[in-house]
């Protein structure tokens, strides 16, 4: 999951500054990790540690309130019920990538992967965006080429993976829903050749950067084998102990031995 968290490390600057190329440095003083991170590493700690995600998401929150959460997430999470609210935002794929790399089938990883997103996210597209996202980081992880990852994608999940960046980006705008942003972060991963060149290609769409670049990210991180070391080691400084801590826990566990 660390190539998740490094995505949205990186593209924290580009969400209310898009940008609509791939031309950019890494990192800048104010990068940050953000709701993305916070809710990925709740999720890791609940896999790990078989929490209930319910109540970590609600502790993360109550750790790290700033951390750029959505309205309707931000209300639930201070809410003293846990109904889900039925959003079809991109939350739910943002956070779900320690599923991918945690399980050892893909109808185990699906499974869970619905389990992640429906606690809050449990409208079909919310749903769907989760599923997606770890299908794909399992498959890319477990030796699927990019033709048979966008192929199964698109068949089980209906999104339209024929597309380029490159037709995509003049138009594109900010959109949180799973079904505006999810298909699209993943066309920067199949567009890609390496890991740095996916979050740069889901930044340049110019959309919600953290989040694109995280899903990308993550993909990436599952195909190409890992993160570069001087990405990693410059992420590792941006987080805090806490975070740092259940990253490097599930690294040991689930990534390394993948």
């Amino acid at each position: 999951m660390l190539g998740a968290i490094a995505g949205d490390v990186i593209g924290s600057v580009y969400e209310a500054d898009p940008i609509k190329s791939t031309s950019f440095p890494l990192f800048h003083d104010p990068c940050r990790f953000t709701d993305d991170t916070v809710l990925t590493v709740a999720l890791a700690e609940s896999i790990l540690d078989g929490t209930p995600y319910v109540s970590l998401l609600k502790s993360y929150y109550r750790r790290y309130p700033k951390a750029g959460y959505g309205g309707t997430f931000h209300r639930w999470a201070l809410s003293p019920g846990s109904e889900p609210y039925g959003s079809f935002g991109n939350g739910s794929a943002m956070r779900v990538s320690p599923v991918g790399f945690a399980y050892d089938s893909l109808d185990e990883v699906l499974t869970k992967a619905r389990e992640s997103a429906e606690v809050t996210h449990d409208h079909p597209e919310g749903i769907k965006g989760a599923q997606a996202v770890a299908a794909a980081i399992f498959l890319a992880r477990t030796g699927s080429t990019k033709d048979a990852i966008r192929d199964y994608v698109a068949a089980a999940f209906g999104y339209d993976l024929d597309r380029t960046i490159e037709d995509i980006r003049p138009r594109y705008c900010f959109d949180v829903t799973c079904q505006g942003s999810v298909p699209e972060a993943i066309l920067a991963f199949l567009e890609s050749n390496s890991y740095e060149h996916a979050v740069r290609l889901a930044i340049s769409l110019g959309g919600d950067a953290d989040t694109q670049a995280c899903i990308a990210g993550g993909i990436a991180q599952a195909f190409y084998r890992g993160v570069p070391p001087e990405i990693a080691a410059r992420v590792f400084e941006i987080l805090d102990e806490p975070l740092a801590a259940v990253t490097r826990r599930f690294q040991e566990r689930y990534e390394a031995a993948r």
